[in-house]
C-alpha cells in the first residue's frame, strides 16, 4: 500500500450525495498530541473560505468549524473519540442535504450543518500528523 503525500490537496466538485473517504494512521502516539485536519476550501488555495473544517486532536477532542472572509465562525467541539492510538482509521464524510455526516470506521460519529453550500467547495486538503493511504471522492447523482 503506497502512501500519499501529506499535505494532500485535491480539486473536487461536491454536491448532495458526494462522499469523501480518507484512510490513514496517526504518525505518533496520542501522548505527543498528533492532529488530523481536513479542510473543504471554496477555492484552489489555502487562504480561501473553508466550508467545513474538521480537526481531530487525537486522544482529546474533535473540532469542526467554517471560515468566511478570513474569520473563523462558531466552533463545534466533541469529546467523542473513536480513534485508537496507533491504529489505522477510515473517515467517510458524506454530503447530506443540510449537513456533513462524518463516519469513523463505519460508525456515525459527527455532523456539521452547512454554513456554506457544499457546491462552493473546490478543493479538499488533508494534512497534519498522519500517514495517508487513501483519498477518494465519489459523487452519486
Amino acid at each position: 500500500m503506497s502512501l500519499l503525500s501529506v499535505p494532500h490537496t485535491q480539486g473536487v466538485s461536491l454536491s448532495v450525495g458526494s462522499a469523501v473517504t480518507i484512510k490513514g494512521r496517526p504518525l505518533v502516539c496520542f501522548f505527543n498530541e498528533p492532529h488530523l485536519q481536513v479542510d473543504f476550501h471554496t477555492e484552489m488555495n489555502e487562504e480561501s473560505d473553508i466550508a467545513f473544517h474538521f480537526q481531530v486532536r487525537f486522544g482529546s477532542c474533535v473540532v469542526m468549524n467554517s471560515r468566511e472572509y478570513r474569520a473563523w465562525k462558531q466552533e463545534v467541539q466533541s469529546k467523542h473519540m473513536p480513534f485508537q492510538d496507533g491504529q489505522e482509521f477510515q473517515l467517510n464524510i458524506s454530503v447530506l442535504q443540510d449537513k456533513y455526516q462524518v463516519m469513523v470506521n463505519g460508525q456515525p460519529c459527527y455532523s456539521f450543518d452547512h454554513r456554506i453550500p457544499p457546491g462552493a467547495v473546490k478543493m479538499v486538503q488533508v494534512w497534519r500528523d498522519i500517514s495517508l493511504t487513501k483519498f477518494e471522492v465519489s459523487n452519486k447523482r
